[in-house]
């Protein structure tokens, strides 16, 4: 797995050791100060466009959200930073920013899913692509409901927070079970 970061855009692209360029998956993303009204940010050729499956996640709707992965506590509709005075985000939250000052930016994620393996390439495909949106709608639902938790940061302090954070995960990875994101059953 690797990552780049250019300004406002990263790439991130993992392959499999066994399947060398038969099986990759590749997030590109971009961050722009908008609501998700941008167009092709990737700036694909128009064939490839036309393959493209847009999915508009809203971090505020809990029917986008699996019952097995609801939180209370992670639910923008009823959380409310002390710290920013932001939230909840409403059902036209998305309305009642346009021409409002609070910052705002959408996440423009382009996902590159390849399986070459006869008879089960479109199904890990699909299932994979599943996986990552449901992956990102939760993630930036938790980094709304984290605001209180980050805002006000410094770098010296998001740097200790990292050197932690990696020293957790090299005692976890020596001791821990097994955590994380478990694959969703299909509805």
């Amino acid at each position: 797995c690797s990552t780049r970061k250019r300004g406002t855009h990263s790439h991130t692209a993992a392959r499999n050791d066994y399947m060398k360029e038969a099986f990759v998956i590749k997030i590109e993303t971009w961050h722009k100060p908008d609501l998700g009204t941008a167009e092709n940010v990737h700036g694909l050729d128009a064939d490839t466009w036309k393959q493209v499956e847009v999915v508009n996640i809203d971090i505020a709707d809990r029917h986008q959200v699996q019952p097995s992965d609801y939180k209370r506590e992670e639910d923008p509709s009823l959380y409310h930073s002390e710290v920013t005075g932001r939230g909840p985000l409403g059902p036209n939250w998305k309305a009642e920013l346009v021409g409002g000052q609070a910052p705002h930016m959408c996440a423009y994620k382009l996902v590159t899913v390849k399986f070459k393996w006869w008879g089960l390439q479109s199904k890990v495909e699909s299932f994979i692509h599943k996986q990552e949106c449901r992956i990102f709608t939760n993630f930036h639902r938790q980094l709304f409901c984290w605001t209180d938790r980050w805002t006000g940061l410094t770098m010296a302090d998001i740097r200790r927070m990292e050197e932690q954070t990696q020293q957790e995960l090299d005692e976890m990875r020596t001791k821990g079970s097994v955590r994380g994101t478990s694959a969703a059953k299909d509805n």
